[in-house]
């Protein structure tokens, strides 16, 4: 008889490599991996770190900012399109940015001086990081805006996606739902993308525009537009169509963005409905965690990221 361990599909080494704007939330990120079981590679000289990830046999987080010795952006990408060539590794990359007044009141606080300042103000190391960091950002696996996003929502967002744990987390699936704004970009991390905008817009309305899509009165108008039913079912049904795929395909979390003008009303609007009906009694096959995320509302700071159903 053939030996099925034989055929057996090795699984891959994890590296996790944490960048983005300083005073961002990375050195929390890279602390809620270490946490989890990661071996901590923190600022490295860039010219060593593959030779590290070979000499390493566990998961490894690996973290990069503007201060790492020989850092280029240029260079990081090429590392990452380098490792991610090799069959035995999951390469992913994090990358963490926040509102400029958050992070200047973050550098107030503590009173640090920015890497990239160069003698200016931090206003001005800011933007300066953000110019030079913008191509990563653009590559990034995952973007996490920590503007309004509280510490232990981080450390519950991180640990759900990167848990080692197999016994947590063979048998979750942690699905997020995400309201966005198109203007400011489409979420990266999206594995399904709806277009809302041409349902009819409580902006134009006066009594309703300072309002959100939480607010009842505001769900009670998009929903008597007479396509929004038909539209919302669809969406459900194409989630109950994929939902399965994925779990058989060995995705642990996937990403449903619905997507308007502003990011405030429509999109609220259909993502708070898709959540009432994740709730609702149903046979499910997995345990599902659901987070909620509506994106332009978090910088604005009126809602952060809540959990419909903890892992």
């Amino acid at each position: 008889m053939q030996d099925l361990t034989e055929n057996k599909i090795p699984s891959k080494r994890h590296v996790i490599f944490v960048t983005g704007l300083s005073g961002a939330g990375r050195t929390s990120i890279l602390r809620v991996l270490e946490d989890l079981g990661y071996e901590l590679i923190d600022n490295a000289p860039l010219q060593v770190i593959n030779d590290i990830v070979n000499k390493i046999e566990g998961s490894i987080a690996i973290g990069i900012d503007s201060r790492t010795s020989g850092f280029n952006v240029d260079s990081v990408i090429a590392l990452l399109a380098r490792l991610k060539s090799d069959p035995s590794l999951q390469i992913q990359l994090i990358y963490t940015t926040a509102e400029t007044d958050v992070l200047l009141r973050r550098y107030t606080a503590t009173r640090r001086r920015h890497p990239m300042a160069e003698g200016g103000t931090v206003k001005e190391g800011i933007k300066n990081e953000k110019y030079l960091m913008t191509p990563l950002k653009q590559v990034a696996d995952l973007v996490i805006d920590t503007s309004e996003l509280p510490l232990s929502e981080l450390r519950l967002l991180v640990e759900t996606r990167y848990s080692q744990d197999n016994n947590i987390n063979k048998n979750c699936f942690t699905l997020t739902l995400m309201s966005f704004a198109f203007p400011s970009g489409i979420p990266r991390e999206a594995d399904m993308i709806f277009d809302a905008r041409f349902l009819h817009n409580p902006y134009y309305i006066p009594e309703l525009s300072s309002l959100t899509g939480l607010d009842k009165t505001v769900q009670n108008y998009v929903e008597k537009d007479p396509d929004y039913k038909k539209y919302v079912d669809q969406i459900e049904q194409m989630m109950q169509l994929v939902f399965p795929r994925f779990v058989l395909e060995g995705k642990k979390y996937a990403t449903i963005a619905v997507g308007c003008s502003g990011g405030r009303h429509r999109s609220v609007t259909i993502i708070e409905d898709l959540a009432k009906r994740l709730i609702c009694p149903r046979k499910t096959q997995k345990p599902t965690s659901v987070l909620i995320m509506h994106r332009e509302l978090a910088k604005q700071g009126i809602q952060n990221w809540r959990w419909l159903a903890h892992p």
